[in-house]
C-alpha cells in the first residue's frame, strides 16, 4: 500500500482483516480461508480487500509477515540469564509453545509454498545465532554458531511440522524434548562428560573467536582483533 493510503481508517480496516483471516484460518478445517469470508467478518466489501492487500495472496503474505513480528517481540520478551544453554533450551521449547498455539498460523508462516519469506523471519535466525554466539563465549559449542543456528532451527520447525500436519503419528508429548536433546547433543559441548573423539582446539577457537566479538571484550585494537579473527578462521577450517 502507499503512504497516501495508509491513512488511520485504512490501517484500521487492514489490522481487522488481518486479525479476521487468522480467526477464520485457525478455524478451518482445510486450513484455507477465502476473502469472502474476510470481508463478511470485517463488514466490507471484496473491493476495499482488493485495494489494501492486492489479492488472497497478499493477504495471506501480509498474515505471514504479521506472525513473524509478533514471533520476534515474543523472543525479544525472553528472560536472558547468565547461562546461554539454558536461554537456548528455554528458546526451543518457547518455539514449541508458539507453534502449538498458534497451529493454523505457524504452519502457513512455515509453508514451502511461500512465493517469498518476509524480512522478519531473518529476523529469528539472527536471534538464534546470537544466543550461539553466548554459547560459544562460554565454551559451549563444538561446531561454528551458524552451522548450529541451520541445526537448530531446521529441527525446531521440522519437530513442530510433523506435530501439526500428523498429529496421531506424532503424539509422544515427549517428542520435542527428545529431538531437543538430541540436536543440542550435536551442537553443544557436554560439560559433564568428556565426548571421546571431540578436538578440544576447535572448541577453544570457537570460543575465543566468540569472545573477540562480543562488545568491550577484545584487549587488542580493530585491527587486531581483524587479523586475529582471521587467523582463528583459518585455524577451525584447517
Amino acid at each position: 500500500m502507499s503512504d497516501a493510503g495508509r491513512s488511520p481508517k485504512n490501517e484500521d480496516t487492514r489490522a481487522r482483516m488481518l486479525d479476521a483471516a487468522e480467526r477464520l484460518l485457525s478455524a478451518s478445517s482445510d486450513n484455507d480461508v477465502s476473502t469472502r469470508a474476510v470481508c463478511d467478518a470485517v463488514g466490507v466489501g471484496q473491493p476495499v480487500l482488493y485495494r489494501i492487500f492486492g489479492d488472497k495472496n497478499g493477504l495471506l503474505s501480509a498474515l505471514v509477515e504479521s506472525g513473524f513480528e509478533r514471533y520476534v517481540i515474543r523472543k525479544q520478551a525472553l528472560e536472558t540469564t547468565d547461562d546461554a544453554v539454558a536461554d537456548l533450551r528455554n528458546g526451543w521449547d518457547d518455539h514449541m509453545d508458539f507453534a502449538l498455539t498458534n497451529r493454523a498460523l505457524y504452519r502457513l508462516m512455515f509453508s514451502p509454498t511461500l512465493p517469498q519469506v518476509p524480512a522478519p523471519a531473518g529476523r529469528i535466525f539472527d536471534l538464534l545465532k546470537h544466543t550461539l554466539d553466548r554459547c560459544a563465549a562460554q565454551g559451549a559449542l563444538k561446531i561454528p554458531a551458524e552451522e548450529a543456528a541451520q541445526t537448530i532451527l531446521s529441527a525446531n520447525v521440522g519437530v513442530a511440522l510433523s506435530i501439526l500436519s500428523q498429529p496421531h503419528r506424532y503424539s509422544d508429548p515427549g517428542l520435542p524434548h527428545r529431538v531437543r536433546d538430541a540436536v543440542f547433543s550435536s551442537c553443544l559441548v557436554d560439560t559433564c562428560a568428556p565426548v571421546h573423539g571431540e578436538d578440544p582446539v576447535l572448541s577453544s577457537t570457537l570460543q575465543l573467536e566468540a569472545r573477540l566479538q562480543l562488545p568491550g571484550h577484545s584487549p587488542l585494537g580493530q585491527e587486531e582483533t581483524a587479523l586475529m579473527l582471521k587467523w582463528l578462521r583459518h585455524l577451525r577450517q584447517r
